[in-house]
């Protein structure tokens, strides 16, 4: 069953009058049933032999599947192709995961944005779970490995500390109570693109996109998602480094610093 995080990120910003306007006009357009839109983008680079896998799960819900390809030198394209002929493949805009996701964003035409990677790692199962809370008044929906009925199956003793030590410095700069931070299952309004101004261009965007949805006052929640093993190759993903690169984020982010400039994607 899915479990929501109270919505602290709401009341950082918005008044209870704006936050009662909202759930009325939430609940409105429930009622009449609109069918919303929704956009999957999934970044890849040499990632044929585990697209099928990832393609076969897509549940009905979503409308729209877009392959961002990160100058890939295998069949990654042809074998998105031929899994799933109505596939939009996007040609990645500069170097790295943030840039990556950026140029699907921008090209993904949605109601509701949904991110996953293409390594098997997280399961196109789960997206109903998520779009869920969008269809109820959540802004922004994340995937927790550590709340009930979530968990990994692939973190590394070295992964899981540095998670942790990062969780403890988000939850402690932006006031939150967030289970989960460097896992990048997430979806979000459309609407809401502009607002999370992003400009990272490696893995700490997943980290830039909490952050700035905390001090946006987006109405979030999380999820349980269980991630599993990449099903073959090798992750791009340095601890470490990447690690680095996600604390100087989120101090960068924090509120009351100086916000960052956003950059178009492509821009160097």
């Amino acid at each position: 069953m899915s479990t929501t995080l109270p919505g602290h990120a709401a009341a950082q910003s918005a008044t209870p009058a704006r936050r009662a306007d909202d759930r009325l006009a939430r609940r409105a357009t429930d009622r009449r049933s609109v069918r919303r839109t929704v956009s999957l983008v999934i970044p890849a680079r040499d990632e044929a032999r585990n697209i099928p896998w990832v393609f076969e799960q897509i549940p009905r819900c979503v409308d729209e599947v877009l392959l961002v390809d990160g100058e890939s030198r295998d069949a990654t394209l042809a074998m998105a192709s031929n899994c799933l002929p109505n596939v939009r493949t996007v040609r990645q805009r500069g170097p790295g995961k943030g840039t990556a996701l950026r140029t699907g964003f921008a090209a993904a035409t949605g109601e509701f944005i949904v991110m996953i990677d293409a390594d098997g790692s997280m399961s196109p199962g789960e997206i109903p779970h998520f779009l869920h809370f969008l269809d109820h008044g959540y802004d922004f929906v994340k995937g927790s490995r550590y709340l009930s009925g979530g968990g990994s199956l692939d973190l590394t003793t070295v992964r899981s500390l540095g998670n942790r030590a990062l969780l403890s410095v988000v939850n402690r700069l932006y006031g939150a109570r967030l289970t989960d931070l460097c896992y990048g299952y997430c979806a979000f309004r459309r609407d809401f693109l502009d607002t999370l101004e992003l400009s990272a261009t490696g893995f700490e965007i997943e980290a830039e996109m909490v952050a700035h949805a905390l001090r946006k006052g987006l109405r979030i929640a999380e999820v349980p998602s269980l991630e599993l093993p990449r099903r073959s190759g090798r992750s791009h993903l340095h601890a470490v480094s990447d690690g680095r690169r996600v604390l100087r984020t989120l101090i960068a982010e924090r509120p009351g610093a100086r916000p960052t400039q956003t950059k178009a994607v492509g821009e160097r």
